[in-house]
């Protein structure tokens, strides 16, 4: 059986990533933070990722502890769901949102890969990212969130030429995806909710499943020679042009 670590895995998109690799017949690691509800049906380990991206001692016992859930069984895939998103503006963004964005978003994905690349080589697994469309187009308030995006894809190409054939590394660049948490933003305003799926040209916003359905894909042997890509998964949104007229 195929194994698989996804990061992120108790929010709305993290738990749907968890049930699809289960139903494709995977074997699932997971792992959020310390507290966080794990996944129905995982072999759970709960980490802070921030801690992970910047102290040897926490990656090191993580990784031993993933090796040991393993046991003799190697790793095949590794999804990097896992990202927090520190909204402000140029005037408004503090360190902390700088620092946090960057250790989460983008330090630890790559971490973790160098973690675990000698189980991937071996399996000649793939790496899959959950980017955004904020690596390529964005709007105020976004500025550490969309940095940490467009270096996380930029990480995925870089990966991937670096790696060649060893293992396969894409990401996904999903527009808005209604999660439980996006309807909660929601809630009480159906007409600015409504709009949102208008901005879309295919006139809805993403589903959770859909962006697992296609992570799963791209975990496969299906998408073997499919490596270095930024999969976008937006509704036609970033061809979309935007003006007063």
């Amino acid at each position: 059986m195929k194994a698989v670590l996804i990061t992120g895995a108790s929010g709305g998109i993290g738990v749907v990533l968890c049930e699809a690799f289960l139903s494709a017949g995977w074997r699932v690691l997971s792992t959020d933070r310390s507290g966080a509800v794990p996944p129905p049906r995982t072999d759970f380990l709960p980490l802070d990722l921030h801690r992970f991206a910047s102290e040897a001692s926490v990656r090191g016992a993580f990784v031993d502890e993933v090796r040991g859930r393993l046991s003799v069984g190697g790793l095949d895939a590794l999804v990097n769901n896992a990202a927090v998103q520190r909204l402000g503006t140029t005037a408004e963004a503090t360190q902390e949102d700088w620092e946090l964005s960057l250790s989460v978003n983008v330090a630890a994905p790559f971490l973790l890969v160098q973690s675990f690349l000698p189980e991937l080589e071996r399996s000649r697994g793939a790496v899959v990212n959950i980017s955004s469309i904020h690596a390529t187009q964005t709007k105020p308030g976004f500025v550490a969130y969309a940095t940490s995006k467009a270096a996380l894809s930029g990480m995925t190409r870089a990966l991937a030429v670096d790696l060649g054939g060893r293992v396969r590394v894409n990401a996904i660049h999903p527009a808005a995806i209604a999660t439980p948490m996006l309807e909660a933003g929601f809630e009480g305003r159906a007409e600015d909710r409504r709009r949102l799926d208008e901005f879309h040209p295919a006139g809805r916003i993403g589903r959770p499943e859909e962006v697992a359905r296609l992570a799963v894909f791209l975990a496969s042997e299906d998408a073997g020679f499919l490596t270095g890509s930024c999969v976008g998964l937006d509704g036609a949104l970033s061809g979309r042009l935007h003006d007063p007229v």
